[in-house]
């Protein structure tokens, strides 16, 4: 069976239109990780992007929120469906997280594979998600805070793909690192301010 890089570098380099549709339509179950990879990726990376990311992140609270629901296929808008992933800085971008993808790959295994695929376990998945989101989105625009709850989710998506619980579990523990340095930071500012004030 090929591995998640293997499968989009065949599509990448495959004919057809290389658009999010074409991905959803070509990935169908396994659609949901690589969007949440491919639209977290950024906002994972440690630089801080002064809120430039947040398009993403409403998009991928959308698409969990989808996945809580039960849903099998991604549903977007028409004119989201059009964003061409292929050519310039995008391109260079998947390029770029491919080989984090495929360096994974082969430190990763597949442990206990049993507890993917299911129902209750897309609906976990999708509440980890979400809440990770939801506190990238939350952090403070220049923090980089948004770095460790974006990274948790990027790795949550790849222990699905690569059906490794122990991945998994890294995930859950970097995003909530990454939800308590938020919360922590944050209360020491309000409290300073206070004190100023």
């Amino acid at each position: 069976m090929p591995t998640a890089s293997e499968q989009l570098d065949g599509w990448l380099s495959g004919d057809g239109e290389k658009t999010l549709g074409g991905l959803i339509a070509t990935f169908e179950e396994k659609s949901f990780a690589l969007l949440f990879i491919i639209l977290m990726g950024v906002p994972a990376l440690p630089l801080p992007t002064g809120g430039a990311t947040h398009v993403f992140e409403v998009i991928t609270m959308l698409l969990a929120l989808q996945l809580i629901a039960g849903r099998e296929r991604i549903w977007l808008p028409e004119r989201w469906q059009r964003l061409t992933l292929a050519g310039g800085s995008r391109e260079k971008f998947i390029t770029k997280l491919m080989s984090v993808v495929r360096w994974l790959e082969r430190r990763s295994k597949r442990r206990l594979g049993f507890l993917f695929g299911h129902r209750l376990s897309g609906v976990v998945f999708g509440l980890l998600v979400l809440g990770g989101t939801i506190a990238a989105f939350l952090a403070p625009p220049f923090s980089g805070l948004d770095t460790l709850p974006s990274l948790g989710v990027v790795l949550l998506s790849l222990a699905l793909l690569m059906e490794d619980a122990a991945l998994a579990v890294a995930g859950v523990l970097v995003g909530a690192a990454g939800v308590l340095l938020e919360f922590l930071l944050g209360s020491a500012i309000v409290d300073g301010v206070g004190r100023l004030l």
